[in-house]
C-alpha cells in the first residue's frame, strides 16, 4: 500500500527511496522562490536538499510563492504533503528516487500583501525566479525591457497594488530601503541569455517609471547574478504519479521526474550572503556568459531543431524522435554546421563532447519528455535559442540553410495541422497571431518574416529569406519527411 507523502510518513518510506537526513523543524527561511514548478523542484530545491543533508546552512530554506491563479493549485498540493517532493532521476538503465524537503512554506498567490511583507522580512536574503522565458516583459527581438507592455504600465500606474512579479519585487525592495534593511539578491533561474541583467533591467526599469530615486538605489545596491541552469524536466501527469506510487510506494500528488544530469553555473554576486552551494556541485564563476551561450544554443536550440519536425510527423516523445533516422541526422547536421561552430569557447569545455552529451540526454527513454513541450512558446524561445545563431552565421558569411529550415518547420507547425492533417492544439501564448501569419505565409513566405519583433534584423537578410522561402515551399509541396531528406542530400541548394 503506497504511503501518502507527509512529514509523518517519512520514517516509514521504504529503503528504495532516500529521505532528508536533516531535521526539517530546524530549517529557517533564507530564500523566497517565485514560480514553484517542476524545474525549480528538480533543480534549485535538489541542490539545497543536498546541501542540507551535509549538515550545513539550514538557514537557507525555501519559501514558495507565485502570482498566477494557477499557482494556487501547486500551493495547495504541496501544503497537503508538508511541502515535500518526490524527485525521480531517470536514466536508461536505472531510476533513483528521493524525497526532498527544503521548502517550508508557500505564500498563497492571492495574498499579495503577505508576499510583499515576506519580501521585506530581513530573514529573506535571496529571491529566486523561474517565471519562464516569456515572463520578463522584454522585446523578443532586442531583449530590452519594454515599459509599454500593458501589465507593466498597469503596475507603473498603481505601484501600491502591483500585479506583476517585477512590480511586487519593486514594492518589496522599496520597503527594505525605507526600513533600512539590506536588500535581497534577485536570482533568475530561467533559460534566457544574461538572465541576471535582463532581470535587473526589468526591476530597475519599472521602478524608474514611478520613483527614479528608488531605481537608482536598486541599481546601486541590489545584486542580480547571471546564471546558467540545466536539467531536462518534463511535465508531471498520471504516468509519473503512477510510477511514484507503484514503483516506489509513495503517494505523491506532484512528483517530479527528471534526468540524472544537472548543472548550475552561477556568478558569485550576492548582496546579503548565500548558501555554500559549491559544496554540492554548483560552479561559481566570474562570468557565466560562455556557459549560457553554449547551453542555450546547443541544448535549447537543439530542442527546437528536433521538436518541430517531430510534432509535424506525429512523433510524441523526444526519445522516439531521436530514434528516427531523419530527425537525428537533421539535428546532427544543423548542430555540426550552424550551431556549434559559432559558439564561443567555454572554459574547460570541449564543445564536441558537450554536444555528444546533449545527444545522449535527448535520447534518454525514461524521461518521457514530449515533442509538444519542446514546441511550446516558440514566440519567446526562437528569438533566444535560434535567431542569435542565424545572426552570427550571417555576420560570419556562413550558410543558414539548416536554421532556415528549422524556422520554416516552426512556421509550418504554427499553421495548426500536422502532415497527416491532424489538428495541433494551441501551443503558444500568441498562437492566434502565429496561426494567422502561418496561413498567410503558405502563399507568401515573407508574411512570416514580417514578425520583426521575433526575427529582428535577420528578417531582412537575403540569404535567410531565400532559404526560408525555399524550405517552407518544400514543406508544403512535399511534407516534412521528404523535405528533411532533401536537406540532408542537397544542403547547398537552400544556402542562398
Amino acid at each position: 500500500m503506497p504511503l501518502k507523502l507527509s512529514n509523518g510518513t517519512l520514517g516509514d518510506i521504504g529503503a528504495n527511496i532516500a529521505v532528508p537526513r536533516y531535521d526539517r523543524t530546524e530549517l529557517t527561511a533564507g530564500i523566497l522562490h517565485i514560480g514553484v514548478g517542476n524545474f525549480h523542484r528538480a533543480h534549485q530545491a535538489v541542490y539545497l536538499d543536498a546541501l542540507f543533508n551535509t549538515g550545513r546552512d539550514h538557514g537557507w530554506a525555501i519559501v514558495g510563492a507565485g502570482i498566477m491563479e494557477s499557482d494556487e493549485a501547486m500551493r495547495a498540493t504541496l501544503a497537503a504533503q508538508d511541502y515535500l517532493t518526490t524527485v525521480v532521476e531517470q536514466e536508461a538503465d536505472r531510476s533513483l528516487a528521493r524525497v526532498t524537503g527544503p521548502m517550508i512554506d508557500f505564500i498563497p498567490p492571492a495574498d499579495r500583501d503577505a508576499l510583499i511583507d515576506r519580501l521585506a522580512d530581513p530573514e529573506i536574503r535571496i529571491v529566486s525566479l523561474t517565471i519562464t522565458e516569456g515572463g520578463y516583459f522584454i522585446n523578443p527581438a532586442t531583449g530590452v525591457f519594454d515599459p509599454t507592455i500593458p501589465a507593466i504600465a498597469g503596475d507603473a500606474a498603481n505601484p501600491e497594488a502591483p500585479k506583476t512579479v517585477f512590480g511586487i519585487l519593486v514594492a518589496g525592495l522599496k520597503r527594505r530601503r525605507d526600513e533600512g534593511t539590506i536588500p535581497f539578491t534577485v536570482m533568475s533561474c530561467d533559460n534566457i541569455p544574461h538572465n541576471g541583467i535582463v532581470t535587473r533591467n526589468a526591476v530597475v526599469g519599472l521602478a524608474a517609471l514611478t520613483d527614479p530615486g528608488l531605481a537608482d538605489w536598486i541599481a546601486a545596491e541590489v545584486a542580480f547574478p547571471n546564471a546558467m541552469v540545466d536539467r531536462i524536466t518534463p511535465a508531471t501527469g498520471e504516468r509519473e504519479r503512477g510510477i511514484a506510487r507503484d514503483t516506489f510506494g509513495v503517494d505523491d500528488a506532484a512528483p517530479v521526474f527528471c534526468e540524472d544530469f544537472k548543472q548550475w553555473v552561477l556568478e558569485d554576486n550576492f548582496t546579503c550572503g548565500r548558501p555554500a552551494l559549491e559544496e554540492v556541485g554548483v560552479q561559481f564563476v566570474p562570468d557565466v556568459t560562455p556557459f549560457e551561450i553554449m547551453k542555450i544554443r546547443i541544448l535549447n536550440g537543439g530542442h527546437a531543431v528536433i521538436g518541430y519536425p517531430a510534432g509535424l510527423m506525429g512523433i510524441h516523445f523526444v526519445h522516439e524522435a531521436m530514434t528516427d533516422d531523419l530527425v537525428l541526422a537533421f539535428l546532427r547536421k544543423v548542430e555540426r554546421e550552424e550551431i556549434v561552430p559559432i559558439v564561443p569557447p567555454v572554459p574547460d569545455t570541449d564543445l564536441a563532447d558537450y554536444y555528444a552529451l546533449i545527444e545522449r540526454r535527448f535520447a534518454n527513454p525514461k524521461i518521457g519528455d514530449t515533442a509538444r513541450r519542446l514546441c511550446f512558446d516558440g514566440s519567446n524561445r526562437q528569438p533566444k535559442f535560434i535567431v542569435p545563431s542565424i545572426a552570427d552565421n550571417l555576420k560570419a558569411g556562413r550558410g543558414v540553410s539548416g536554421l532556415a529550415l528549422e524556422s520554416a518547420l516552426w512556421c509550418r507547425y504554427c499553421f495548426g495541422t500536422t502532415d497527416s492533417g491532424a489538428a495541433i492544439a494551441p501551443n503558444d501564448p500568441i498562437w492566434d497571431r502565429l496561426t494567422e501569419q502561418a496561413k498567410r505565409a503558405r502563399n507568401d513566405p515573407d508574411a512570416w518574416l514580417e514578425m520583426t519583433d521575433i526575427y529582428g534584423d535577420v528578417a531582412a537578410a537575403p540569404a535567410f529569406r531565400e532559404a526560408f522561402a525555399y524550405w517552407l515551399g518544400a514543406l508544403w509541396a512535399n511534407g516534412t519527411h521528404r523535405t528533411l531528406e532533401a536537406y540532408l542530400a542537397e544542403p547547398v541548394r537552400a544556402s542562398g
